[in-house]
C-alpha cells in the first residue's frame, strides 16, 4: 500500500489507574490515510477503550499507564493534549443529543469556529459548505433537538467535520438509530469518506449493518488484543466471529445451514456482492425440506385495544385509533421508527397517560379506572436504561423494594426474592452491590424486580440496546424462559434480528397508526410496510432472491424455524 501510515500503535498497552489488568495488550496496528476502518468485538473486549486512544481521551480524561508507542501523522500522542488532538481526530458519539451545543444546527455546527475566533463571513461560508456535504443545508435554523436520529448524526459529523480533521471516529453510530435511519448513516459515512478521502474509523458491534458498504479491513478485538485484521470477506468466511462472541451476518448464517462451504472466493463481506452460483441449489434444496412450524397462539385474550387515540398537546394525535389483541402467554414485538408511539403506546398501558379515546381492556374488562399501582400489579414495564430503574444500593433491597412498598411482612418477602433472583440467575449475587454488576446483570436485577410482583405482561423498552451477541442472547433466552412460565412478553425494539428470532408476531406502528400486525417474517418482506415505518429488508430475503427462490418469506419463515428447531434439541 503506498499510502501514508497516519495512526500507529507499536507494542501499546494500556491500564487504567482504577485496574488491575491492563485493558489493551501489545497492540500493534497501522492505519493508512483513507483508509476506512471497522473495529469490532464484543463487551469488554477493549474496542472503545482503543476509541479513547484515538482521540486523546486517554491519557487526558481517562487516567491510566501506557507502555509503548501511539502515534497520529507521526506525533505521539502522549506528549500532544486532548485539544490539538480534537484539530487531527473528530469524534462523532453514539449519543448525538449529548454531543449538542447550540441552539440551532447552525450554531451547534459553528461551536469548534467560534472558539478558534473564526471571523463571521469566513464561519458563514465554512458552515454553508459543511452542511452541504451532509445534507443538512436546509436545517441551518431548526433546533437540533426537533430533528430525526438520521439528521441528528448529520449534525454532530457536521460540527465535527468544521475543523477538517483529518480522522472520523464513529463510535457505536448505530446505537440509537432505528433500522432505516441506521442503514441512512453508514450510508452518509461511504459517501463522506468517498467525496473527502478522509481516514474513517468505526467502533460497532452490529457488523452485518456496518457492512452495507464497502470497508477497507476489519479489526476484531478481544480480552483487549487483536485477535485478527483482515479485510470483510476473508473474515465472515472463517470461524473467528462466531469464537469471538460476534453475530455473523443473516445471509452467512443460512449458508452455513444449507451445508455451504462459505469461502473468501464468494465474496461473503457484503450481501451486493455474494456470488450465489455456488450454492443455489444447496439453497433450493434446504428451504424446499424445511417444515414449517405452525404455532397459532389459541390462548384467551389478556390485553386488548380499541380505537385508542392520544395526543399530547391536543393537536398533533401520537397514536390514531390502534386497535390489537394479544393473547395469554404471547411474546411479540412492537416496532417502527423513533417517535411512532411505541412508548407511548406502554405509557397508556401502564396509566402513565390516560388514552383521549377508545378502551384498554385486560381479560376482557375496561381498565380505564385502574391506578398505576393497580395496573403495576398486572403489568410490569422495564425501562430500556436500568440505571433509570435502580435505586436501591444492593440487589436483595432493589427486588424486594415493591413488595416492601406493598406492606408485605419481610418473611413473606424473601422466599419471593430469592425464587425470582435464581429464575433470573442472580442467586449467588443476592447480597452484592449493584454497583459490582455488568450492564446486562442490572438489566437482569430491573427484569428481577419486576417479575417478583407477580405480573401478567411485562413490557420490555430495547431490552437488547448496546448488548453484544452473547449478552443480547442470555438476555433474550432468560425472556423465553420467563414466557415459557406463562407471562406474556410485550417487546419494543428497533433490533430487527431480534423481532425475527424470537416473535412470531410483530405489530408495526407508523405515524401514530397501526400498518401492520402479522408474522415477523411478513414484516421484513413487505417493501411498502419496511418503508412506511423506517425498518430494513433482512438480508435473508435477498439471499432468497439471489437464489431465484420465488416465495422469499417462506424463506425467512423456514430459517427461523431452522434456527428454533436448533435451539429446541
Amino acid at each position: 500500500m503506498n499510502k501514508p501510515v497516519i495512526v500507529e500503535f507499536q507494542d501499546f498497552s494500556f491500564q487504567y489507574y482504577s485496574q488491575s489488568e491492563p485493558t489493551l495488550h501489545n497492540i500493534n496496528l497501522k492505519i493508512y490515510a483513507g483508509e476506512k476502518i471497522l473495529i469490532v468485538g464484543p463487551s469488554g473486549s477493549g474496542k472503545s477503550t482503543l476509541g479513547h486512544c484515538l482521540n486523546g481521551l486517554i491519557p487526558f480524561s481517562y487516567r491510566g499507564e501506557i507502555q509503548g508507542s501511539l502515534k497520529i501523522k507521526g506525533i505521539e500522542t502522549r506528549e500532544q493534549n486532548i485539544f490539538n488532538l480534537s484539530k487531527l481526530v473528530g469524534t462523532v458519539l453514539q449519543d448525538a443529543d449529548g454531543q449538542f451545543v447550540g441552539l440551532t444546527v447552525g450554531e451547534d455546527i459553528a461551536f469548534a469556529m467560534e472558539n478558534d475566533n473564526v471571523p463571521q463571513p469566513e464561519m458563514r461560508a465554512r458552515i454553508e459548505k459543511v452542511a452541504q456535504m451532509v445534507d443538512m443545508q436546509n436545517w441551518l435554523t431548526s433546533s437540533p433537538f426537533e430533528l430525526s436520529g438520521g439528521q441528528k448524526q448529520r449534525t454532530s459529523l457536521a460540527g465535527v467535520m468544521i475543523d477538517d480533521v483529518d480522522i472520523l471516529l464513529f463510535d457505536e453510530p448505530l446505537a440509537n438509530l432505528d433500522p432505516a435511519t441506521g442503514k441512512t448513516a453508514i450510508e452518509i459515512i461511504d459517501d463522506i469518506h468517498r467525496n473527502s478521502q478522509k481516514t474513517i474509523v468505526i467502533i460497532e458491534h452490529r457488523l452485518e449493518d456496518v457492512l452495507h458498504r464497502d470497508i477497507d479491513r476489519v479489526i476484531v478485538v478481544n480480552d483487549g488484543r487483536i485477535i485478527a485484521d483482515m479485510n470483510a470477506h476473508e473474515l465472515v468466511s472463517s470461524t473467528i466471529l462466531t469464537e469471538n462472541g460476534i453475530r455473523e451476518p443473516l445471509y452467512v448464517t443460512a449458508l452455513k445451514y444449507a451445508g455451504v462451504k462459505v469461502t473468501s472466493e464468494m465474496l461473503p463481506g457484503h450481501i451486493s456482492t455474494l456470488k450465489t452460483e455456488f450454492s443455489r441449489d444447496a439453497l433450493n434444496i434446504w428451504h424446499n425440506a424445511i417444515k414449517s412450524d405452525d404455532r397459532h397462539n389459541t390462548n384467551p385474550s389478556i390485553l386488548e385495544m380499541e380505537n385508542v387515540s392520544f395526543s399530547y398537546d391536543g393537536a398533533r394525535r401520537i397514536l390514531d385509533q390502534v386497535s390489537f389483541d394479544i393473547r395469554e402467554g404471547e411474546m411479540i414485538s412492537v416496532v417502527g421508527k423513533n417517535g411512532a408511539g411505541k412508548s407511548t403506546l406502554s405509557k397508556l398501558l401502564c396509566g402513565f397517560e390516560k388514552e383521549d379515546r377508545g378502551i384498554i381492556r385486560y381479560k376482557g374488562k375496561d381498565i380505564k379506572d385502574k391506578t398505576i399501582k393497580e395496573r403495576a400489579e398486572i403489568i410490569g414495564l422495564v425501562m430500556q436504561n436500568p440505571n433509570q430503574m435502580i435505586s436501591k444500593a444492593l440487589i436483595y433491597d432493589e427486588v424486594a423494594l415493591g413488595l416492601r412498598l406493598r406492606h408485605l411482612p419481610e418473611e413473606e418477602i424473601a422466599p419471593r426474592v430469592e425464587k425470582v433472583l435464581k429464575i433470573c440467575g442472580l442467586a449467588p449475587f443476592i447480597s452484592w452491590p449493584i454497583a459490582a454488576l455488568s450492564y446486562g446483570q442490572k438489566k437482569r436485577v430491573t427484569i428481577a424486580s419486576i417479575l417478583v410482583l407477580d405480573p401478567k405482561i411485562i413490557i420490555l423498552d430495547e431490552p437488547t440496546a448496546g448488548q453484544d451477541f452473547r449478552h443480547y442472547t442470555e438476555i433474550m433466552e432468560f425472556l423465553v424462559e420467563i414466557n415459557k412460565l406463562g407471562v406474556t412478553i410485550i417487546l419494543i425494539t428497533h433490533d430487527m434480528h431480534l423481532m425475527l428470532e424470537y416473535t412470531p408476531r410483530a405489530i408495526v406502528l407508523a405515524g401514530g397508526k397501526k400498518i401492520a400486525d402479522t408474522a415477523a417474517s411478513v414484516v421484513l418482506t413487505n417493501s411498502e410496510v419496511i418503508e412506511e415505518a423506517n425498518l430494513k429488508e433482512t438480508s435473508l430475503f435477498n439471499l432468497a432472491k439471489m437464489a431465484g427462490i420465488e416465495d422469499g418469506t417462506h424463506f425467512v419463515q423456514g430459517f427461523i424455524d431452522y434456527e428454533r428447531g436448533l435451539k429446541n434439541r
